[in-house]
């Protein structure tokens, strides 16, 4: 399944414009904060798909009934890029656990790379709802590859990928690898392009580099 929270007008689309304008971009703060914002509102949309439960609610003038999550989620995000972009949807999902991966693309001297990942620390996921967070969905590999390695810590209920940007090469590149998994693709919008770096068109550049400053190559 998937689902372009961007097809709608909205705010959402405010804080798309302006992570992509590469003059807002120079205030790495306000990147880092519309990462947040868009976080949250993934966090919003995804709620609707998720389990309630009705709850007494106490007042002081009485007893209200509340539907509320039934079941919090586990939220993984790849370092470093995904941590404003996790933070918007902890806000929300706010007693939900965490995960997080240490993916990278290790390149070859001829440009090639692969997707190697180095570290992980995740909670019990097993029979949960797991939401997958990477701002940038360009090839899919890391997606592909960190969801693999999530689920060899147990087998989630229901797995959500969100993503703010997404190529059409790296959903179909989802779509193909996990076609029999139980997930759904959740995107902010979809370009249609990718550099033979493997860099989203138009994009929006390195959002770990915005978010964060530029790290040194190997």
């Amino acid at each position: 399944m998937l689902n372009n929270l961007g097809k709608q007008n909205s705010l959402f689309n405010q804080f798309i414009a302006e992570i992509r304008d590469e003059q807002i971009q120079k205030d790495s703060m306000r990147f880092r904060r519309n990462m947040e914002r868009l976080g949250e509102i993934f966090a919003y949309e995804l709620s609707k798909k998720m389990e309630f439960e009705t709850k007494e609610v106490t007042t002081s003038l009485g007893i209200a009934e509340v539907p509320i999550l039934k079941q919090q989620p586990v939220i993984a995000s790849i370092l470093r890029a995904g941590l404003p972009f996790h933070m918007g949807l902890l806000s929300y999902f706010d007693k939900a656990e965490n995960a997080f991966i240490s993916a990278y693309r290790k390149h070859d001297k001829q440009g090639n790379f692969e997707i190697q990942i180095e570290y992980v620390s995740c909670p019990e996921i097993t029979d949960k709802i797991l939401i997958i967070a990477d701002p940038m969905l360009a090839t899919g590999a890391s997606m592909v590859k960190t969801y693999k390695e999530l689920v060899s810590y147990g087998k989630p209920k229901h797995t959500y990928f969100a993503s703010v940007l997404a190529s059409v090469e790296g959903i179909d590149y989802v779509k193909k690898h996990l076609s029999t998994y139980d997930v759904s693709i959740w995107v902010g919008a979809i370009d249609s392009e990718l550099t033979a770096q493997a860099y989203i068109v138009p994009g929006l550049g390195d959002a770990g580099d915005l978010s964060f400053g530029s790290k040194l190559q190997y």
